[in-house]
């Protein structure tokens, strides 16, 4: 039987070629970004339990992480320090001879083509885990502002190529712009966290960061997952701020938010998939319940397709290689 069709869509699916030349959604490894934690000590790369082929890595043995990196194509890291050292105030996060500073430093003089950027938040170094300095039960917004400020800073110093505050304490892109461009550095871009939920997606994350709160929990700060609109206001008030980029975290489950934040907002739009979705493809995997590379490589497009401009990934060498294979792309 013959139908007089006048719009077939499946002409272009027809080969490789033609799908290709019709394809919405590009990929790059420019627009990766592979985050890693690194450590005080010596001769350290410690797998990370609930986050298998992740390691904390001490700075005499970055070489390996960095040069794997640029063999990938990727340019660009995302830096997360755990110190030796805790206080309630979190003092090391600023101090010059941080973890995070002297990594910096190491990177700078022998990975130069590295672009660095540096999660600014206190949780990794406050005893009790917060994201800021404590009150009480509370976490003080703006005492916490100064120490966020401070830790910018001493970042850029040491040379950092871009920030990205993660914390959500209001005011903060202000506070650590005013600091970044009162000491020179106005050309050094924030990347703000700016919608940041309260999700246990992050279990795993605080696992490797040692950074679970002692008690309570982020929801006084951290946003709410029931709610969209009031992302839009955070990335407005960020915009107003001074922030470059904006951040949707985490990344599978918000995809509706971060479509919303990329069709609102006339700024770069990264999104962070964090370690619990990489934890949970890697368990599926393990038990032989789904394809890893096939999950890895459709769920990429899928946050690309939604509007991410940069991805944050632990998987980002692995999709590196999917993009070079012509796999996805």
């Amino acid at each position: 039987m013959k139908f007089e069709l006048t719009q077939r869509p499946r002409r272009l699916r027809t080969t490789n070629i033609i799908r290709g030349l019709v394809r919405e959604t590009r990929l790059s490894a420019d627009t990766l970004v592979y985050p890693f934690f690194v450590v005080e000590g010596v001769d350290i790369k410690e797998e990370i339990p609930t986050m298998p082929g992740q390691y904390r890595w001490s700075i005499d043995r970055l070489y390996e992480l960095l040069n794997e990196i640029l063999k990938s194509g990727i340019k660009s890291v995302l830096i997360f320090g755990i110190p030796n050292v805790k206080d309630e105030f979190g003092s090391s996060a600023w101090d010059k001879n941080g973890i995070v500073q002297k990594a910096l430093r190491y990177i700078k003089k022998y990975f130069p083509d590295i672009y660095c950027i540096t999660d600014v938040c206190m949780c990794e170094y406050t005893s009790h885990g917060h994201c800021g300095i404590i009150c009480g039960d509370y976490v003080d917004n703006d005492k916490t502002l100064e120490v966020l400020a401070k830790t910018a800073l001493s970042h850029a110093e040491a040379g950092a190529d871009m920030i990205a505050p993660s914390d959500m304490m209001d005011g903060r892109i202000a506070a650590i712009r005013k600091a970044l461009d009162n000491s020179g550095y106005i050309n050094t871009p924030i990347m703000s966290y700016s919608v940041k939920y309260s999700s246990a997606f992050y279990g795993p994350f605080r696992d490797a960061a040692d950074s679970a709160p002692a008690f309570g929990d982020r929801k006084s700060y951290q946003m709410d997952f029931h709610n969209s609109r009031e992302a839009i206001l955070e990335a407005e008030l960020d915009i107003s701020e001074g922030a470059d980029i904006l951040m949707v975290k985490p990344g599978m489950a918000y995809l509706d938010v971060l479509k919303e934040i990329k069709n609102k907002f006339n700024k770069p739009v990264a999104l962070y998939s964090v370690s619990g979705e990489y934890s949970m493809i890697k368990a599926g995997a393990k038990l032989g319940y789904i394809d890893e590379m096939s999950i890895v490589g459709e769920s990429t497009v899928c946050m690309y397709r939604a509007g991410a401009d940069i991805l944050i990934t632990y998987y980002a060498m692995e999709i590196a290689k999917l993009i070079k294979e012509g796999k996805i792309g």
